[in-house]
């Protein structure tokens, strides 16, 4: 169960003032059954990433903290770029609402997430290793602490990303934003900077038969050129559909428009 130790930890929690540091991660299934995913929710291609703007260091949730033990010293400030490969997970329904590690009031459909070290806040590029589907975060609260895993989403953030249904998946972040820096125009995330080809990656399938099949719909939207890639990862078989190359900003958002009306999702931009 996912539940707070008021007593045993009440000086984190006074620095850490969000209730999610406490949570245990799943040991079976997506989620524990006192939390999971809302009886509703907002179409999820309707919800756009988090958009990363200069922001100060949160005045609380950035000092050395303890839990279960263990010592954590958040970082003062963290280069644009840095990244990290790992495990993530999710929380949902049990802490909408509730106050976050920096002052905030979780929100389950919002794109944030929560990290053990980065500073309050950082923007993060999350990207599921297994689908290749990639969305921006706003890191706003600490955790997950149990599981070795590097990264807790938000309930929306998980569903775009795919991972609701598995509870976990593996993932690279990379820092897009933090509250000393922000990245520069040419992040790879920004497609009106389209300048070297790109692809606009719009689903991956186990199945290559559901890989055929949303070919023959996005050539049917308007798309001439899809290409089919195989990606094996960590003995899985994997079928990347992929439109493209493209290098006009126009044509880039173009055909976005139209992998968006086809599948709901947001694309992902490869680069060669």
């Amino acid at each position: 169960m996912r539940w707070c130790r008021w007593a045993v930890l009440a000086a984190a929690f006074l620095m850490l003032a969000g209730c999610s540091v406490f949570r245990d991660p799943p040991s079976g299934g997506a989620y524990f059954e006192d939390d999971g995913p809302p009886d509703s929710s907002p179409d999820p291609a309707s919800v756009a990433n988090a958009v990363p703007r200069a922001e100060p260091l949160s005045r609380i949730g950035n000092a050395p903290y303890t839990v279960f033990g263990v010592r954590y010293v958040p970082m003062s400030s963290v280069r644009v770029g840095y990244s990290e490969t790992g495990e993530a997970s999710w929380y949902g329904r049990k802490f909408h609402g509730r106050t976050t590690s920096n002052g905030d009031e979780y929100d389950m459909f919002a794109m944030t997430a929560a990290h053990k070290t980065l500073p309050l806040p950082t923007y993060l590029e999350v990207r599921n290793l297994a689908n290749g589907r990639e969305v921006l975060v706003r890191v706003n609260d600490r955790g997950p602490f149990l599981g070795g895993r590097i990264l807790d989403l938000s309930y929306m953030a998980a569903e775009k990303l795919g991972v609701v249904e598995s509870g976990t998946a593996p993932v690279q972040i990379r820092v897009v934003a933090t509250a000393t820096g922000r990245e520069n125009s040419s992040s790879k995330t920004n497609y009106s900077k389209a300048r070297s080809p790109v692809f606009l990656q719009a689903g991956s399938f186990r199945l290559r038969g559901n890989a055929d099949r949303l070919k023959t719909q996005l050539v049917e939207s308007g798309i001439p050129h899809i290409r089919i890639v195989t990606v094996d990862y960590q003995e899985n078989r994997y079928y990347r559909v992929q439109a493209g190359p493209l290098t006009a900003t126009n044509a880039v958002q173009r055909q976005r428009t139209i992998i968006m009306n086809v599948t709901g999702t947001e694309p992902t931009v490869v680069r060669e």
